[in-house]
């Protein structure tokens, strides 16, 4: 299946809700984490898998595709909860580790 370039910006919301999808939670613990009803959480989800092109054709786990697009999109804080270094991560002038695909 191609993904696309993201069709357009995502609002917070969104980055909150691919974050916390990106670390394997389900819509019901999203939810919880965001205090909005799994249907607002559902409804995110579906938006920001049509950002990226990504349809569902009953072959796909869509919310596995669009973790590996916003992964590849915007680097992944969940590797910082797991304390793995991202491919993207370098030593800045100052010797701080910068990921230069994180969103900030």
């Amino acid at each position: 299946m191609d993904v696309k370039i993201l069709m357009r910006e995502l609002s917070p919301f969104e980055h909150l809700v691919c974050e916390h999808l990106c670390e394997g939670l389900t819509n019901a613990a999203i939810a919880r984490a965001t205090s909005h009803s799994e249907k607002v959480v559902e409804n995110t989800v579906s938006r920001v898998a049509h950002a990226f092109s990504i349809k569902s054709n009953g072959e796909v786990n869509v919310r596995v595709l669009l973790a590996l697009a916003y992964r590849s999109q915007f680097g992944d804080k969940a590797f910082d909860k797991l304390g793995i270094d991202c491919k993207h991560m370098s030593i800045g002038p100052n010797g701080e580790q910068i990921c230069a695909k994180h969103v900030e």
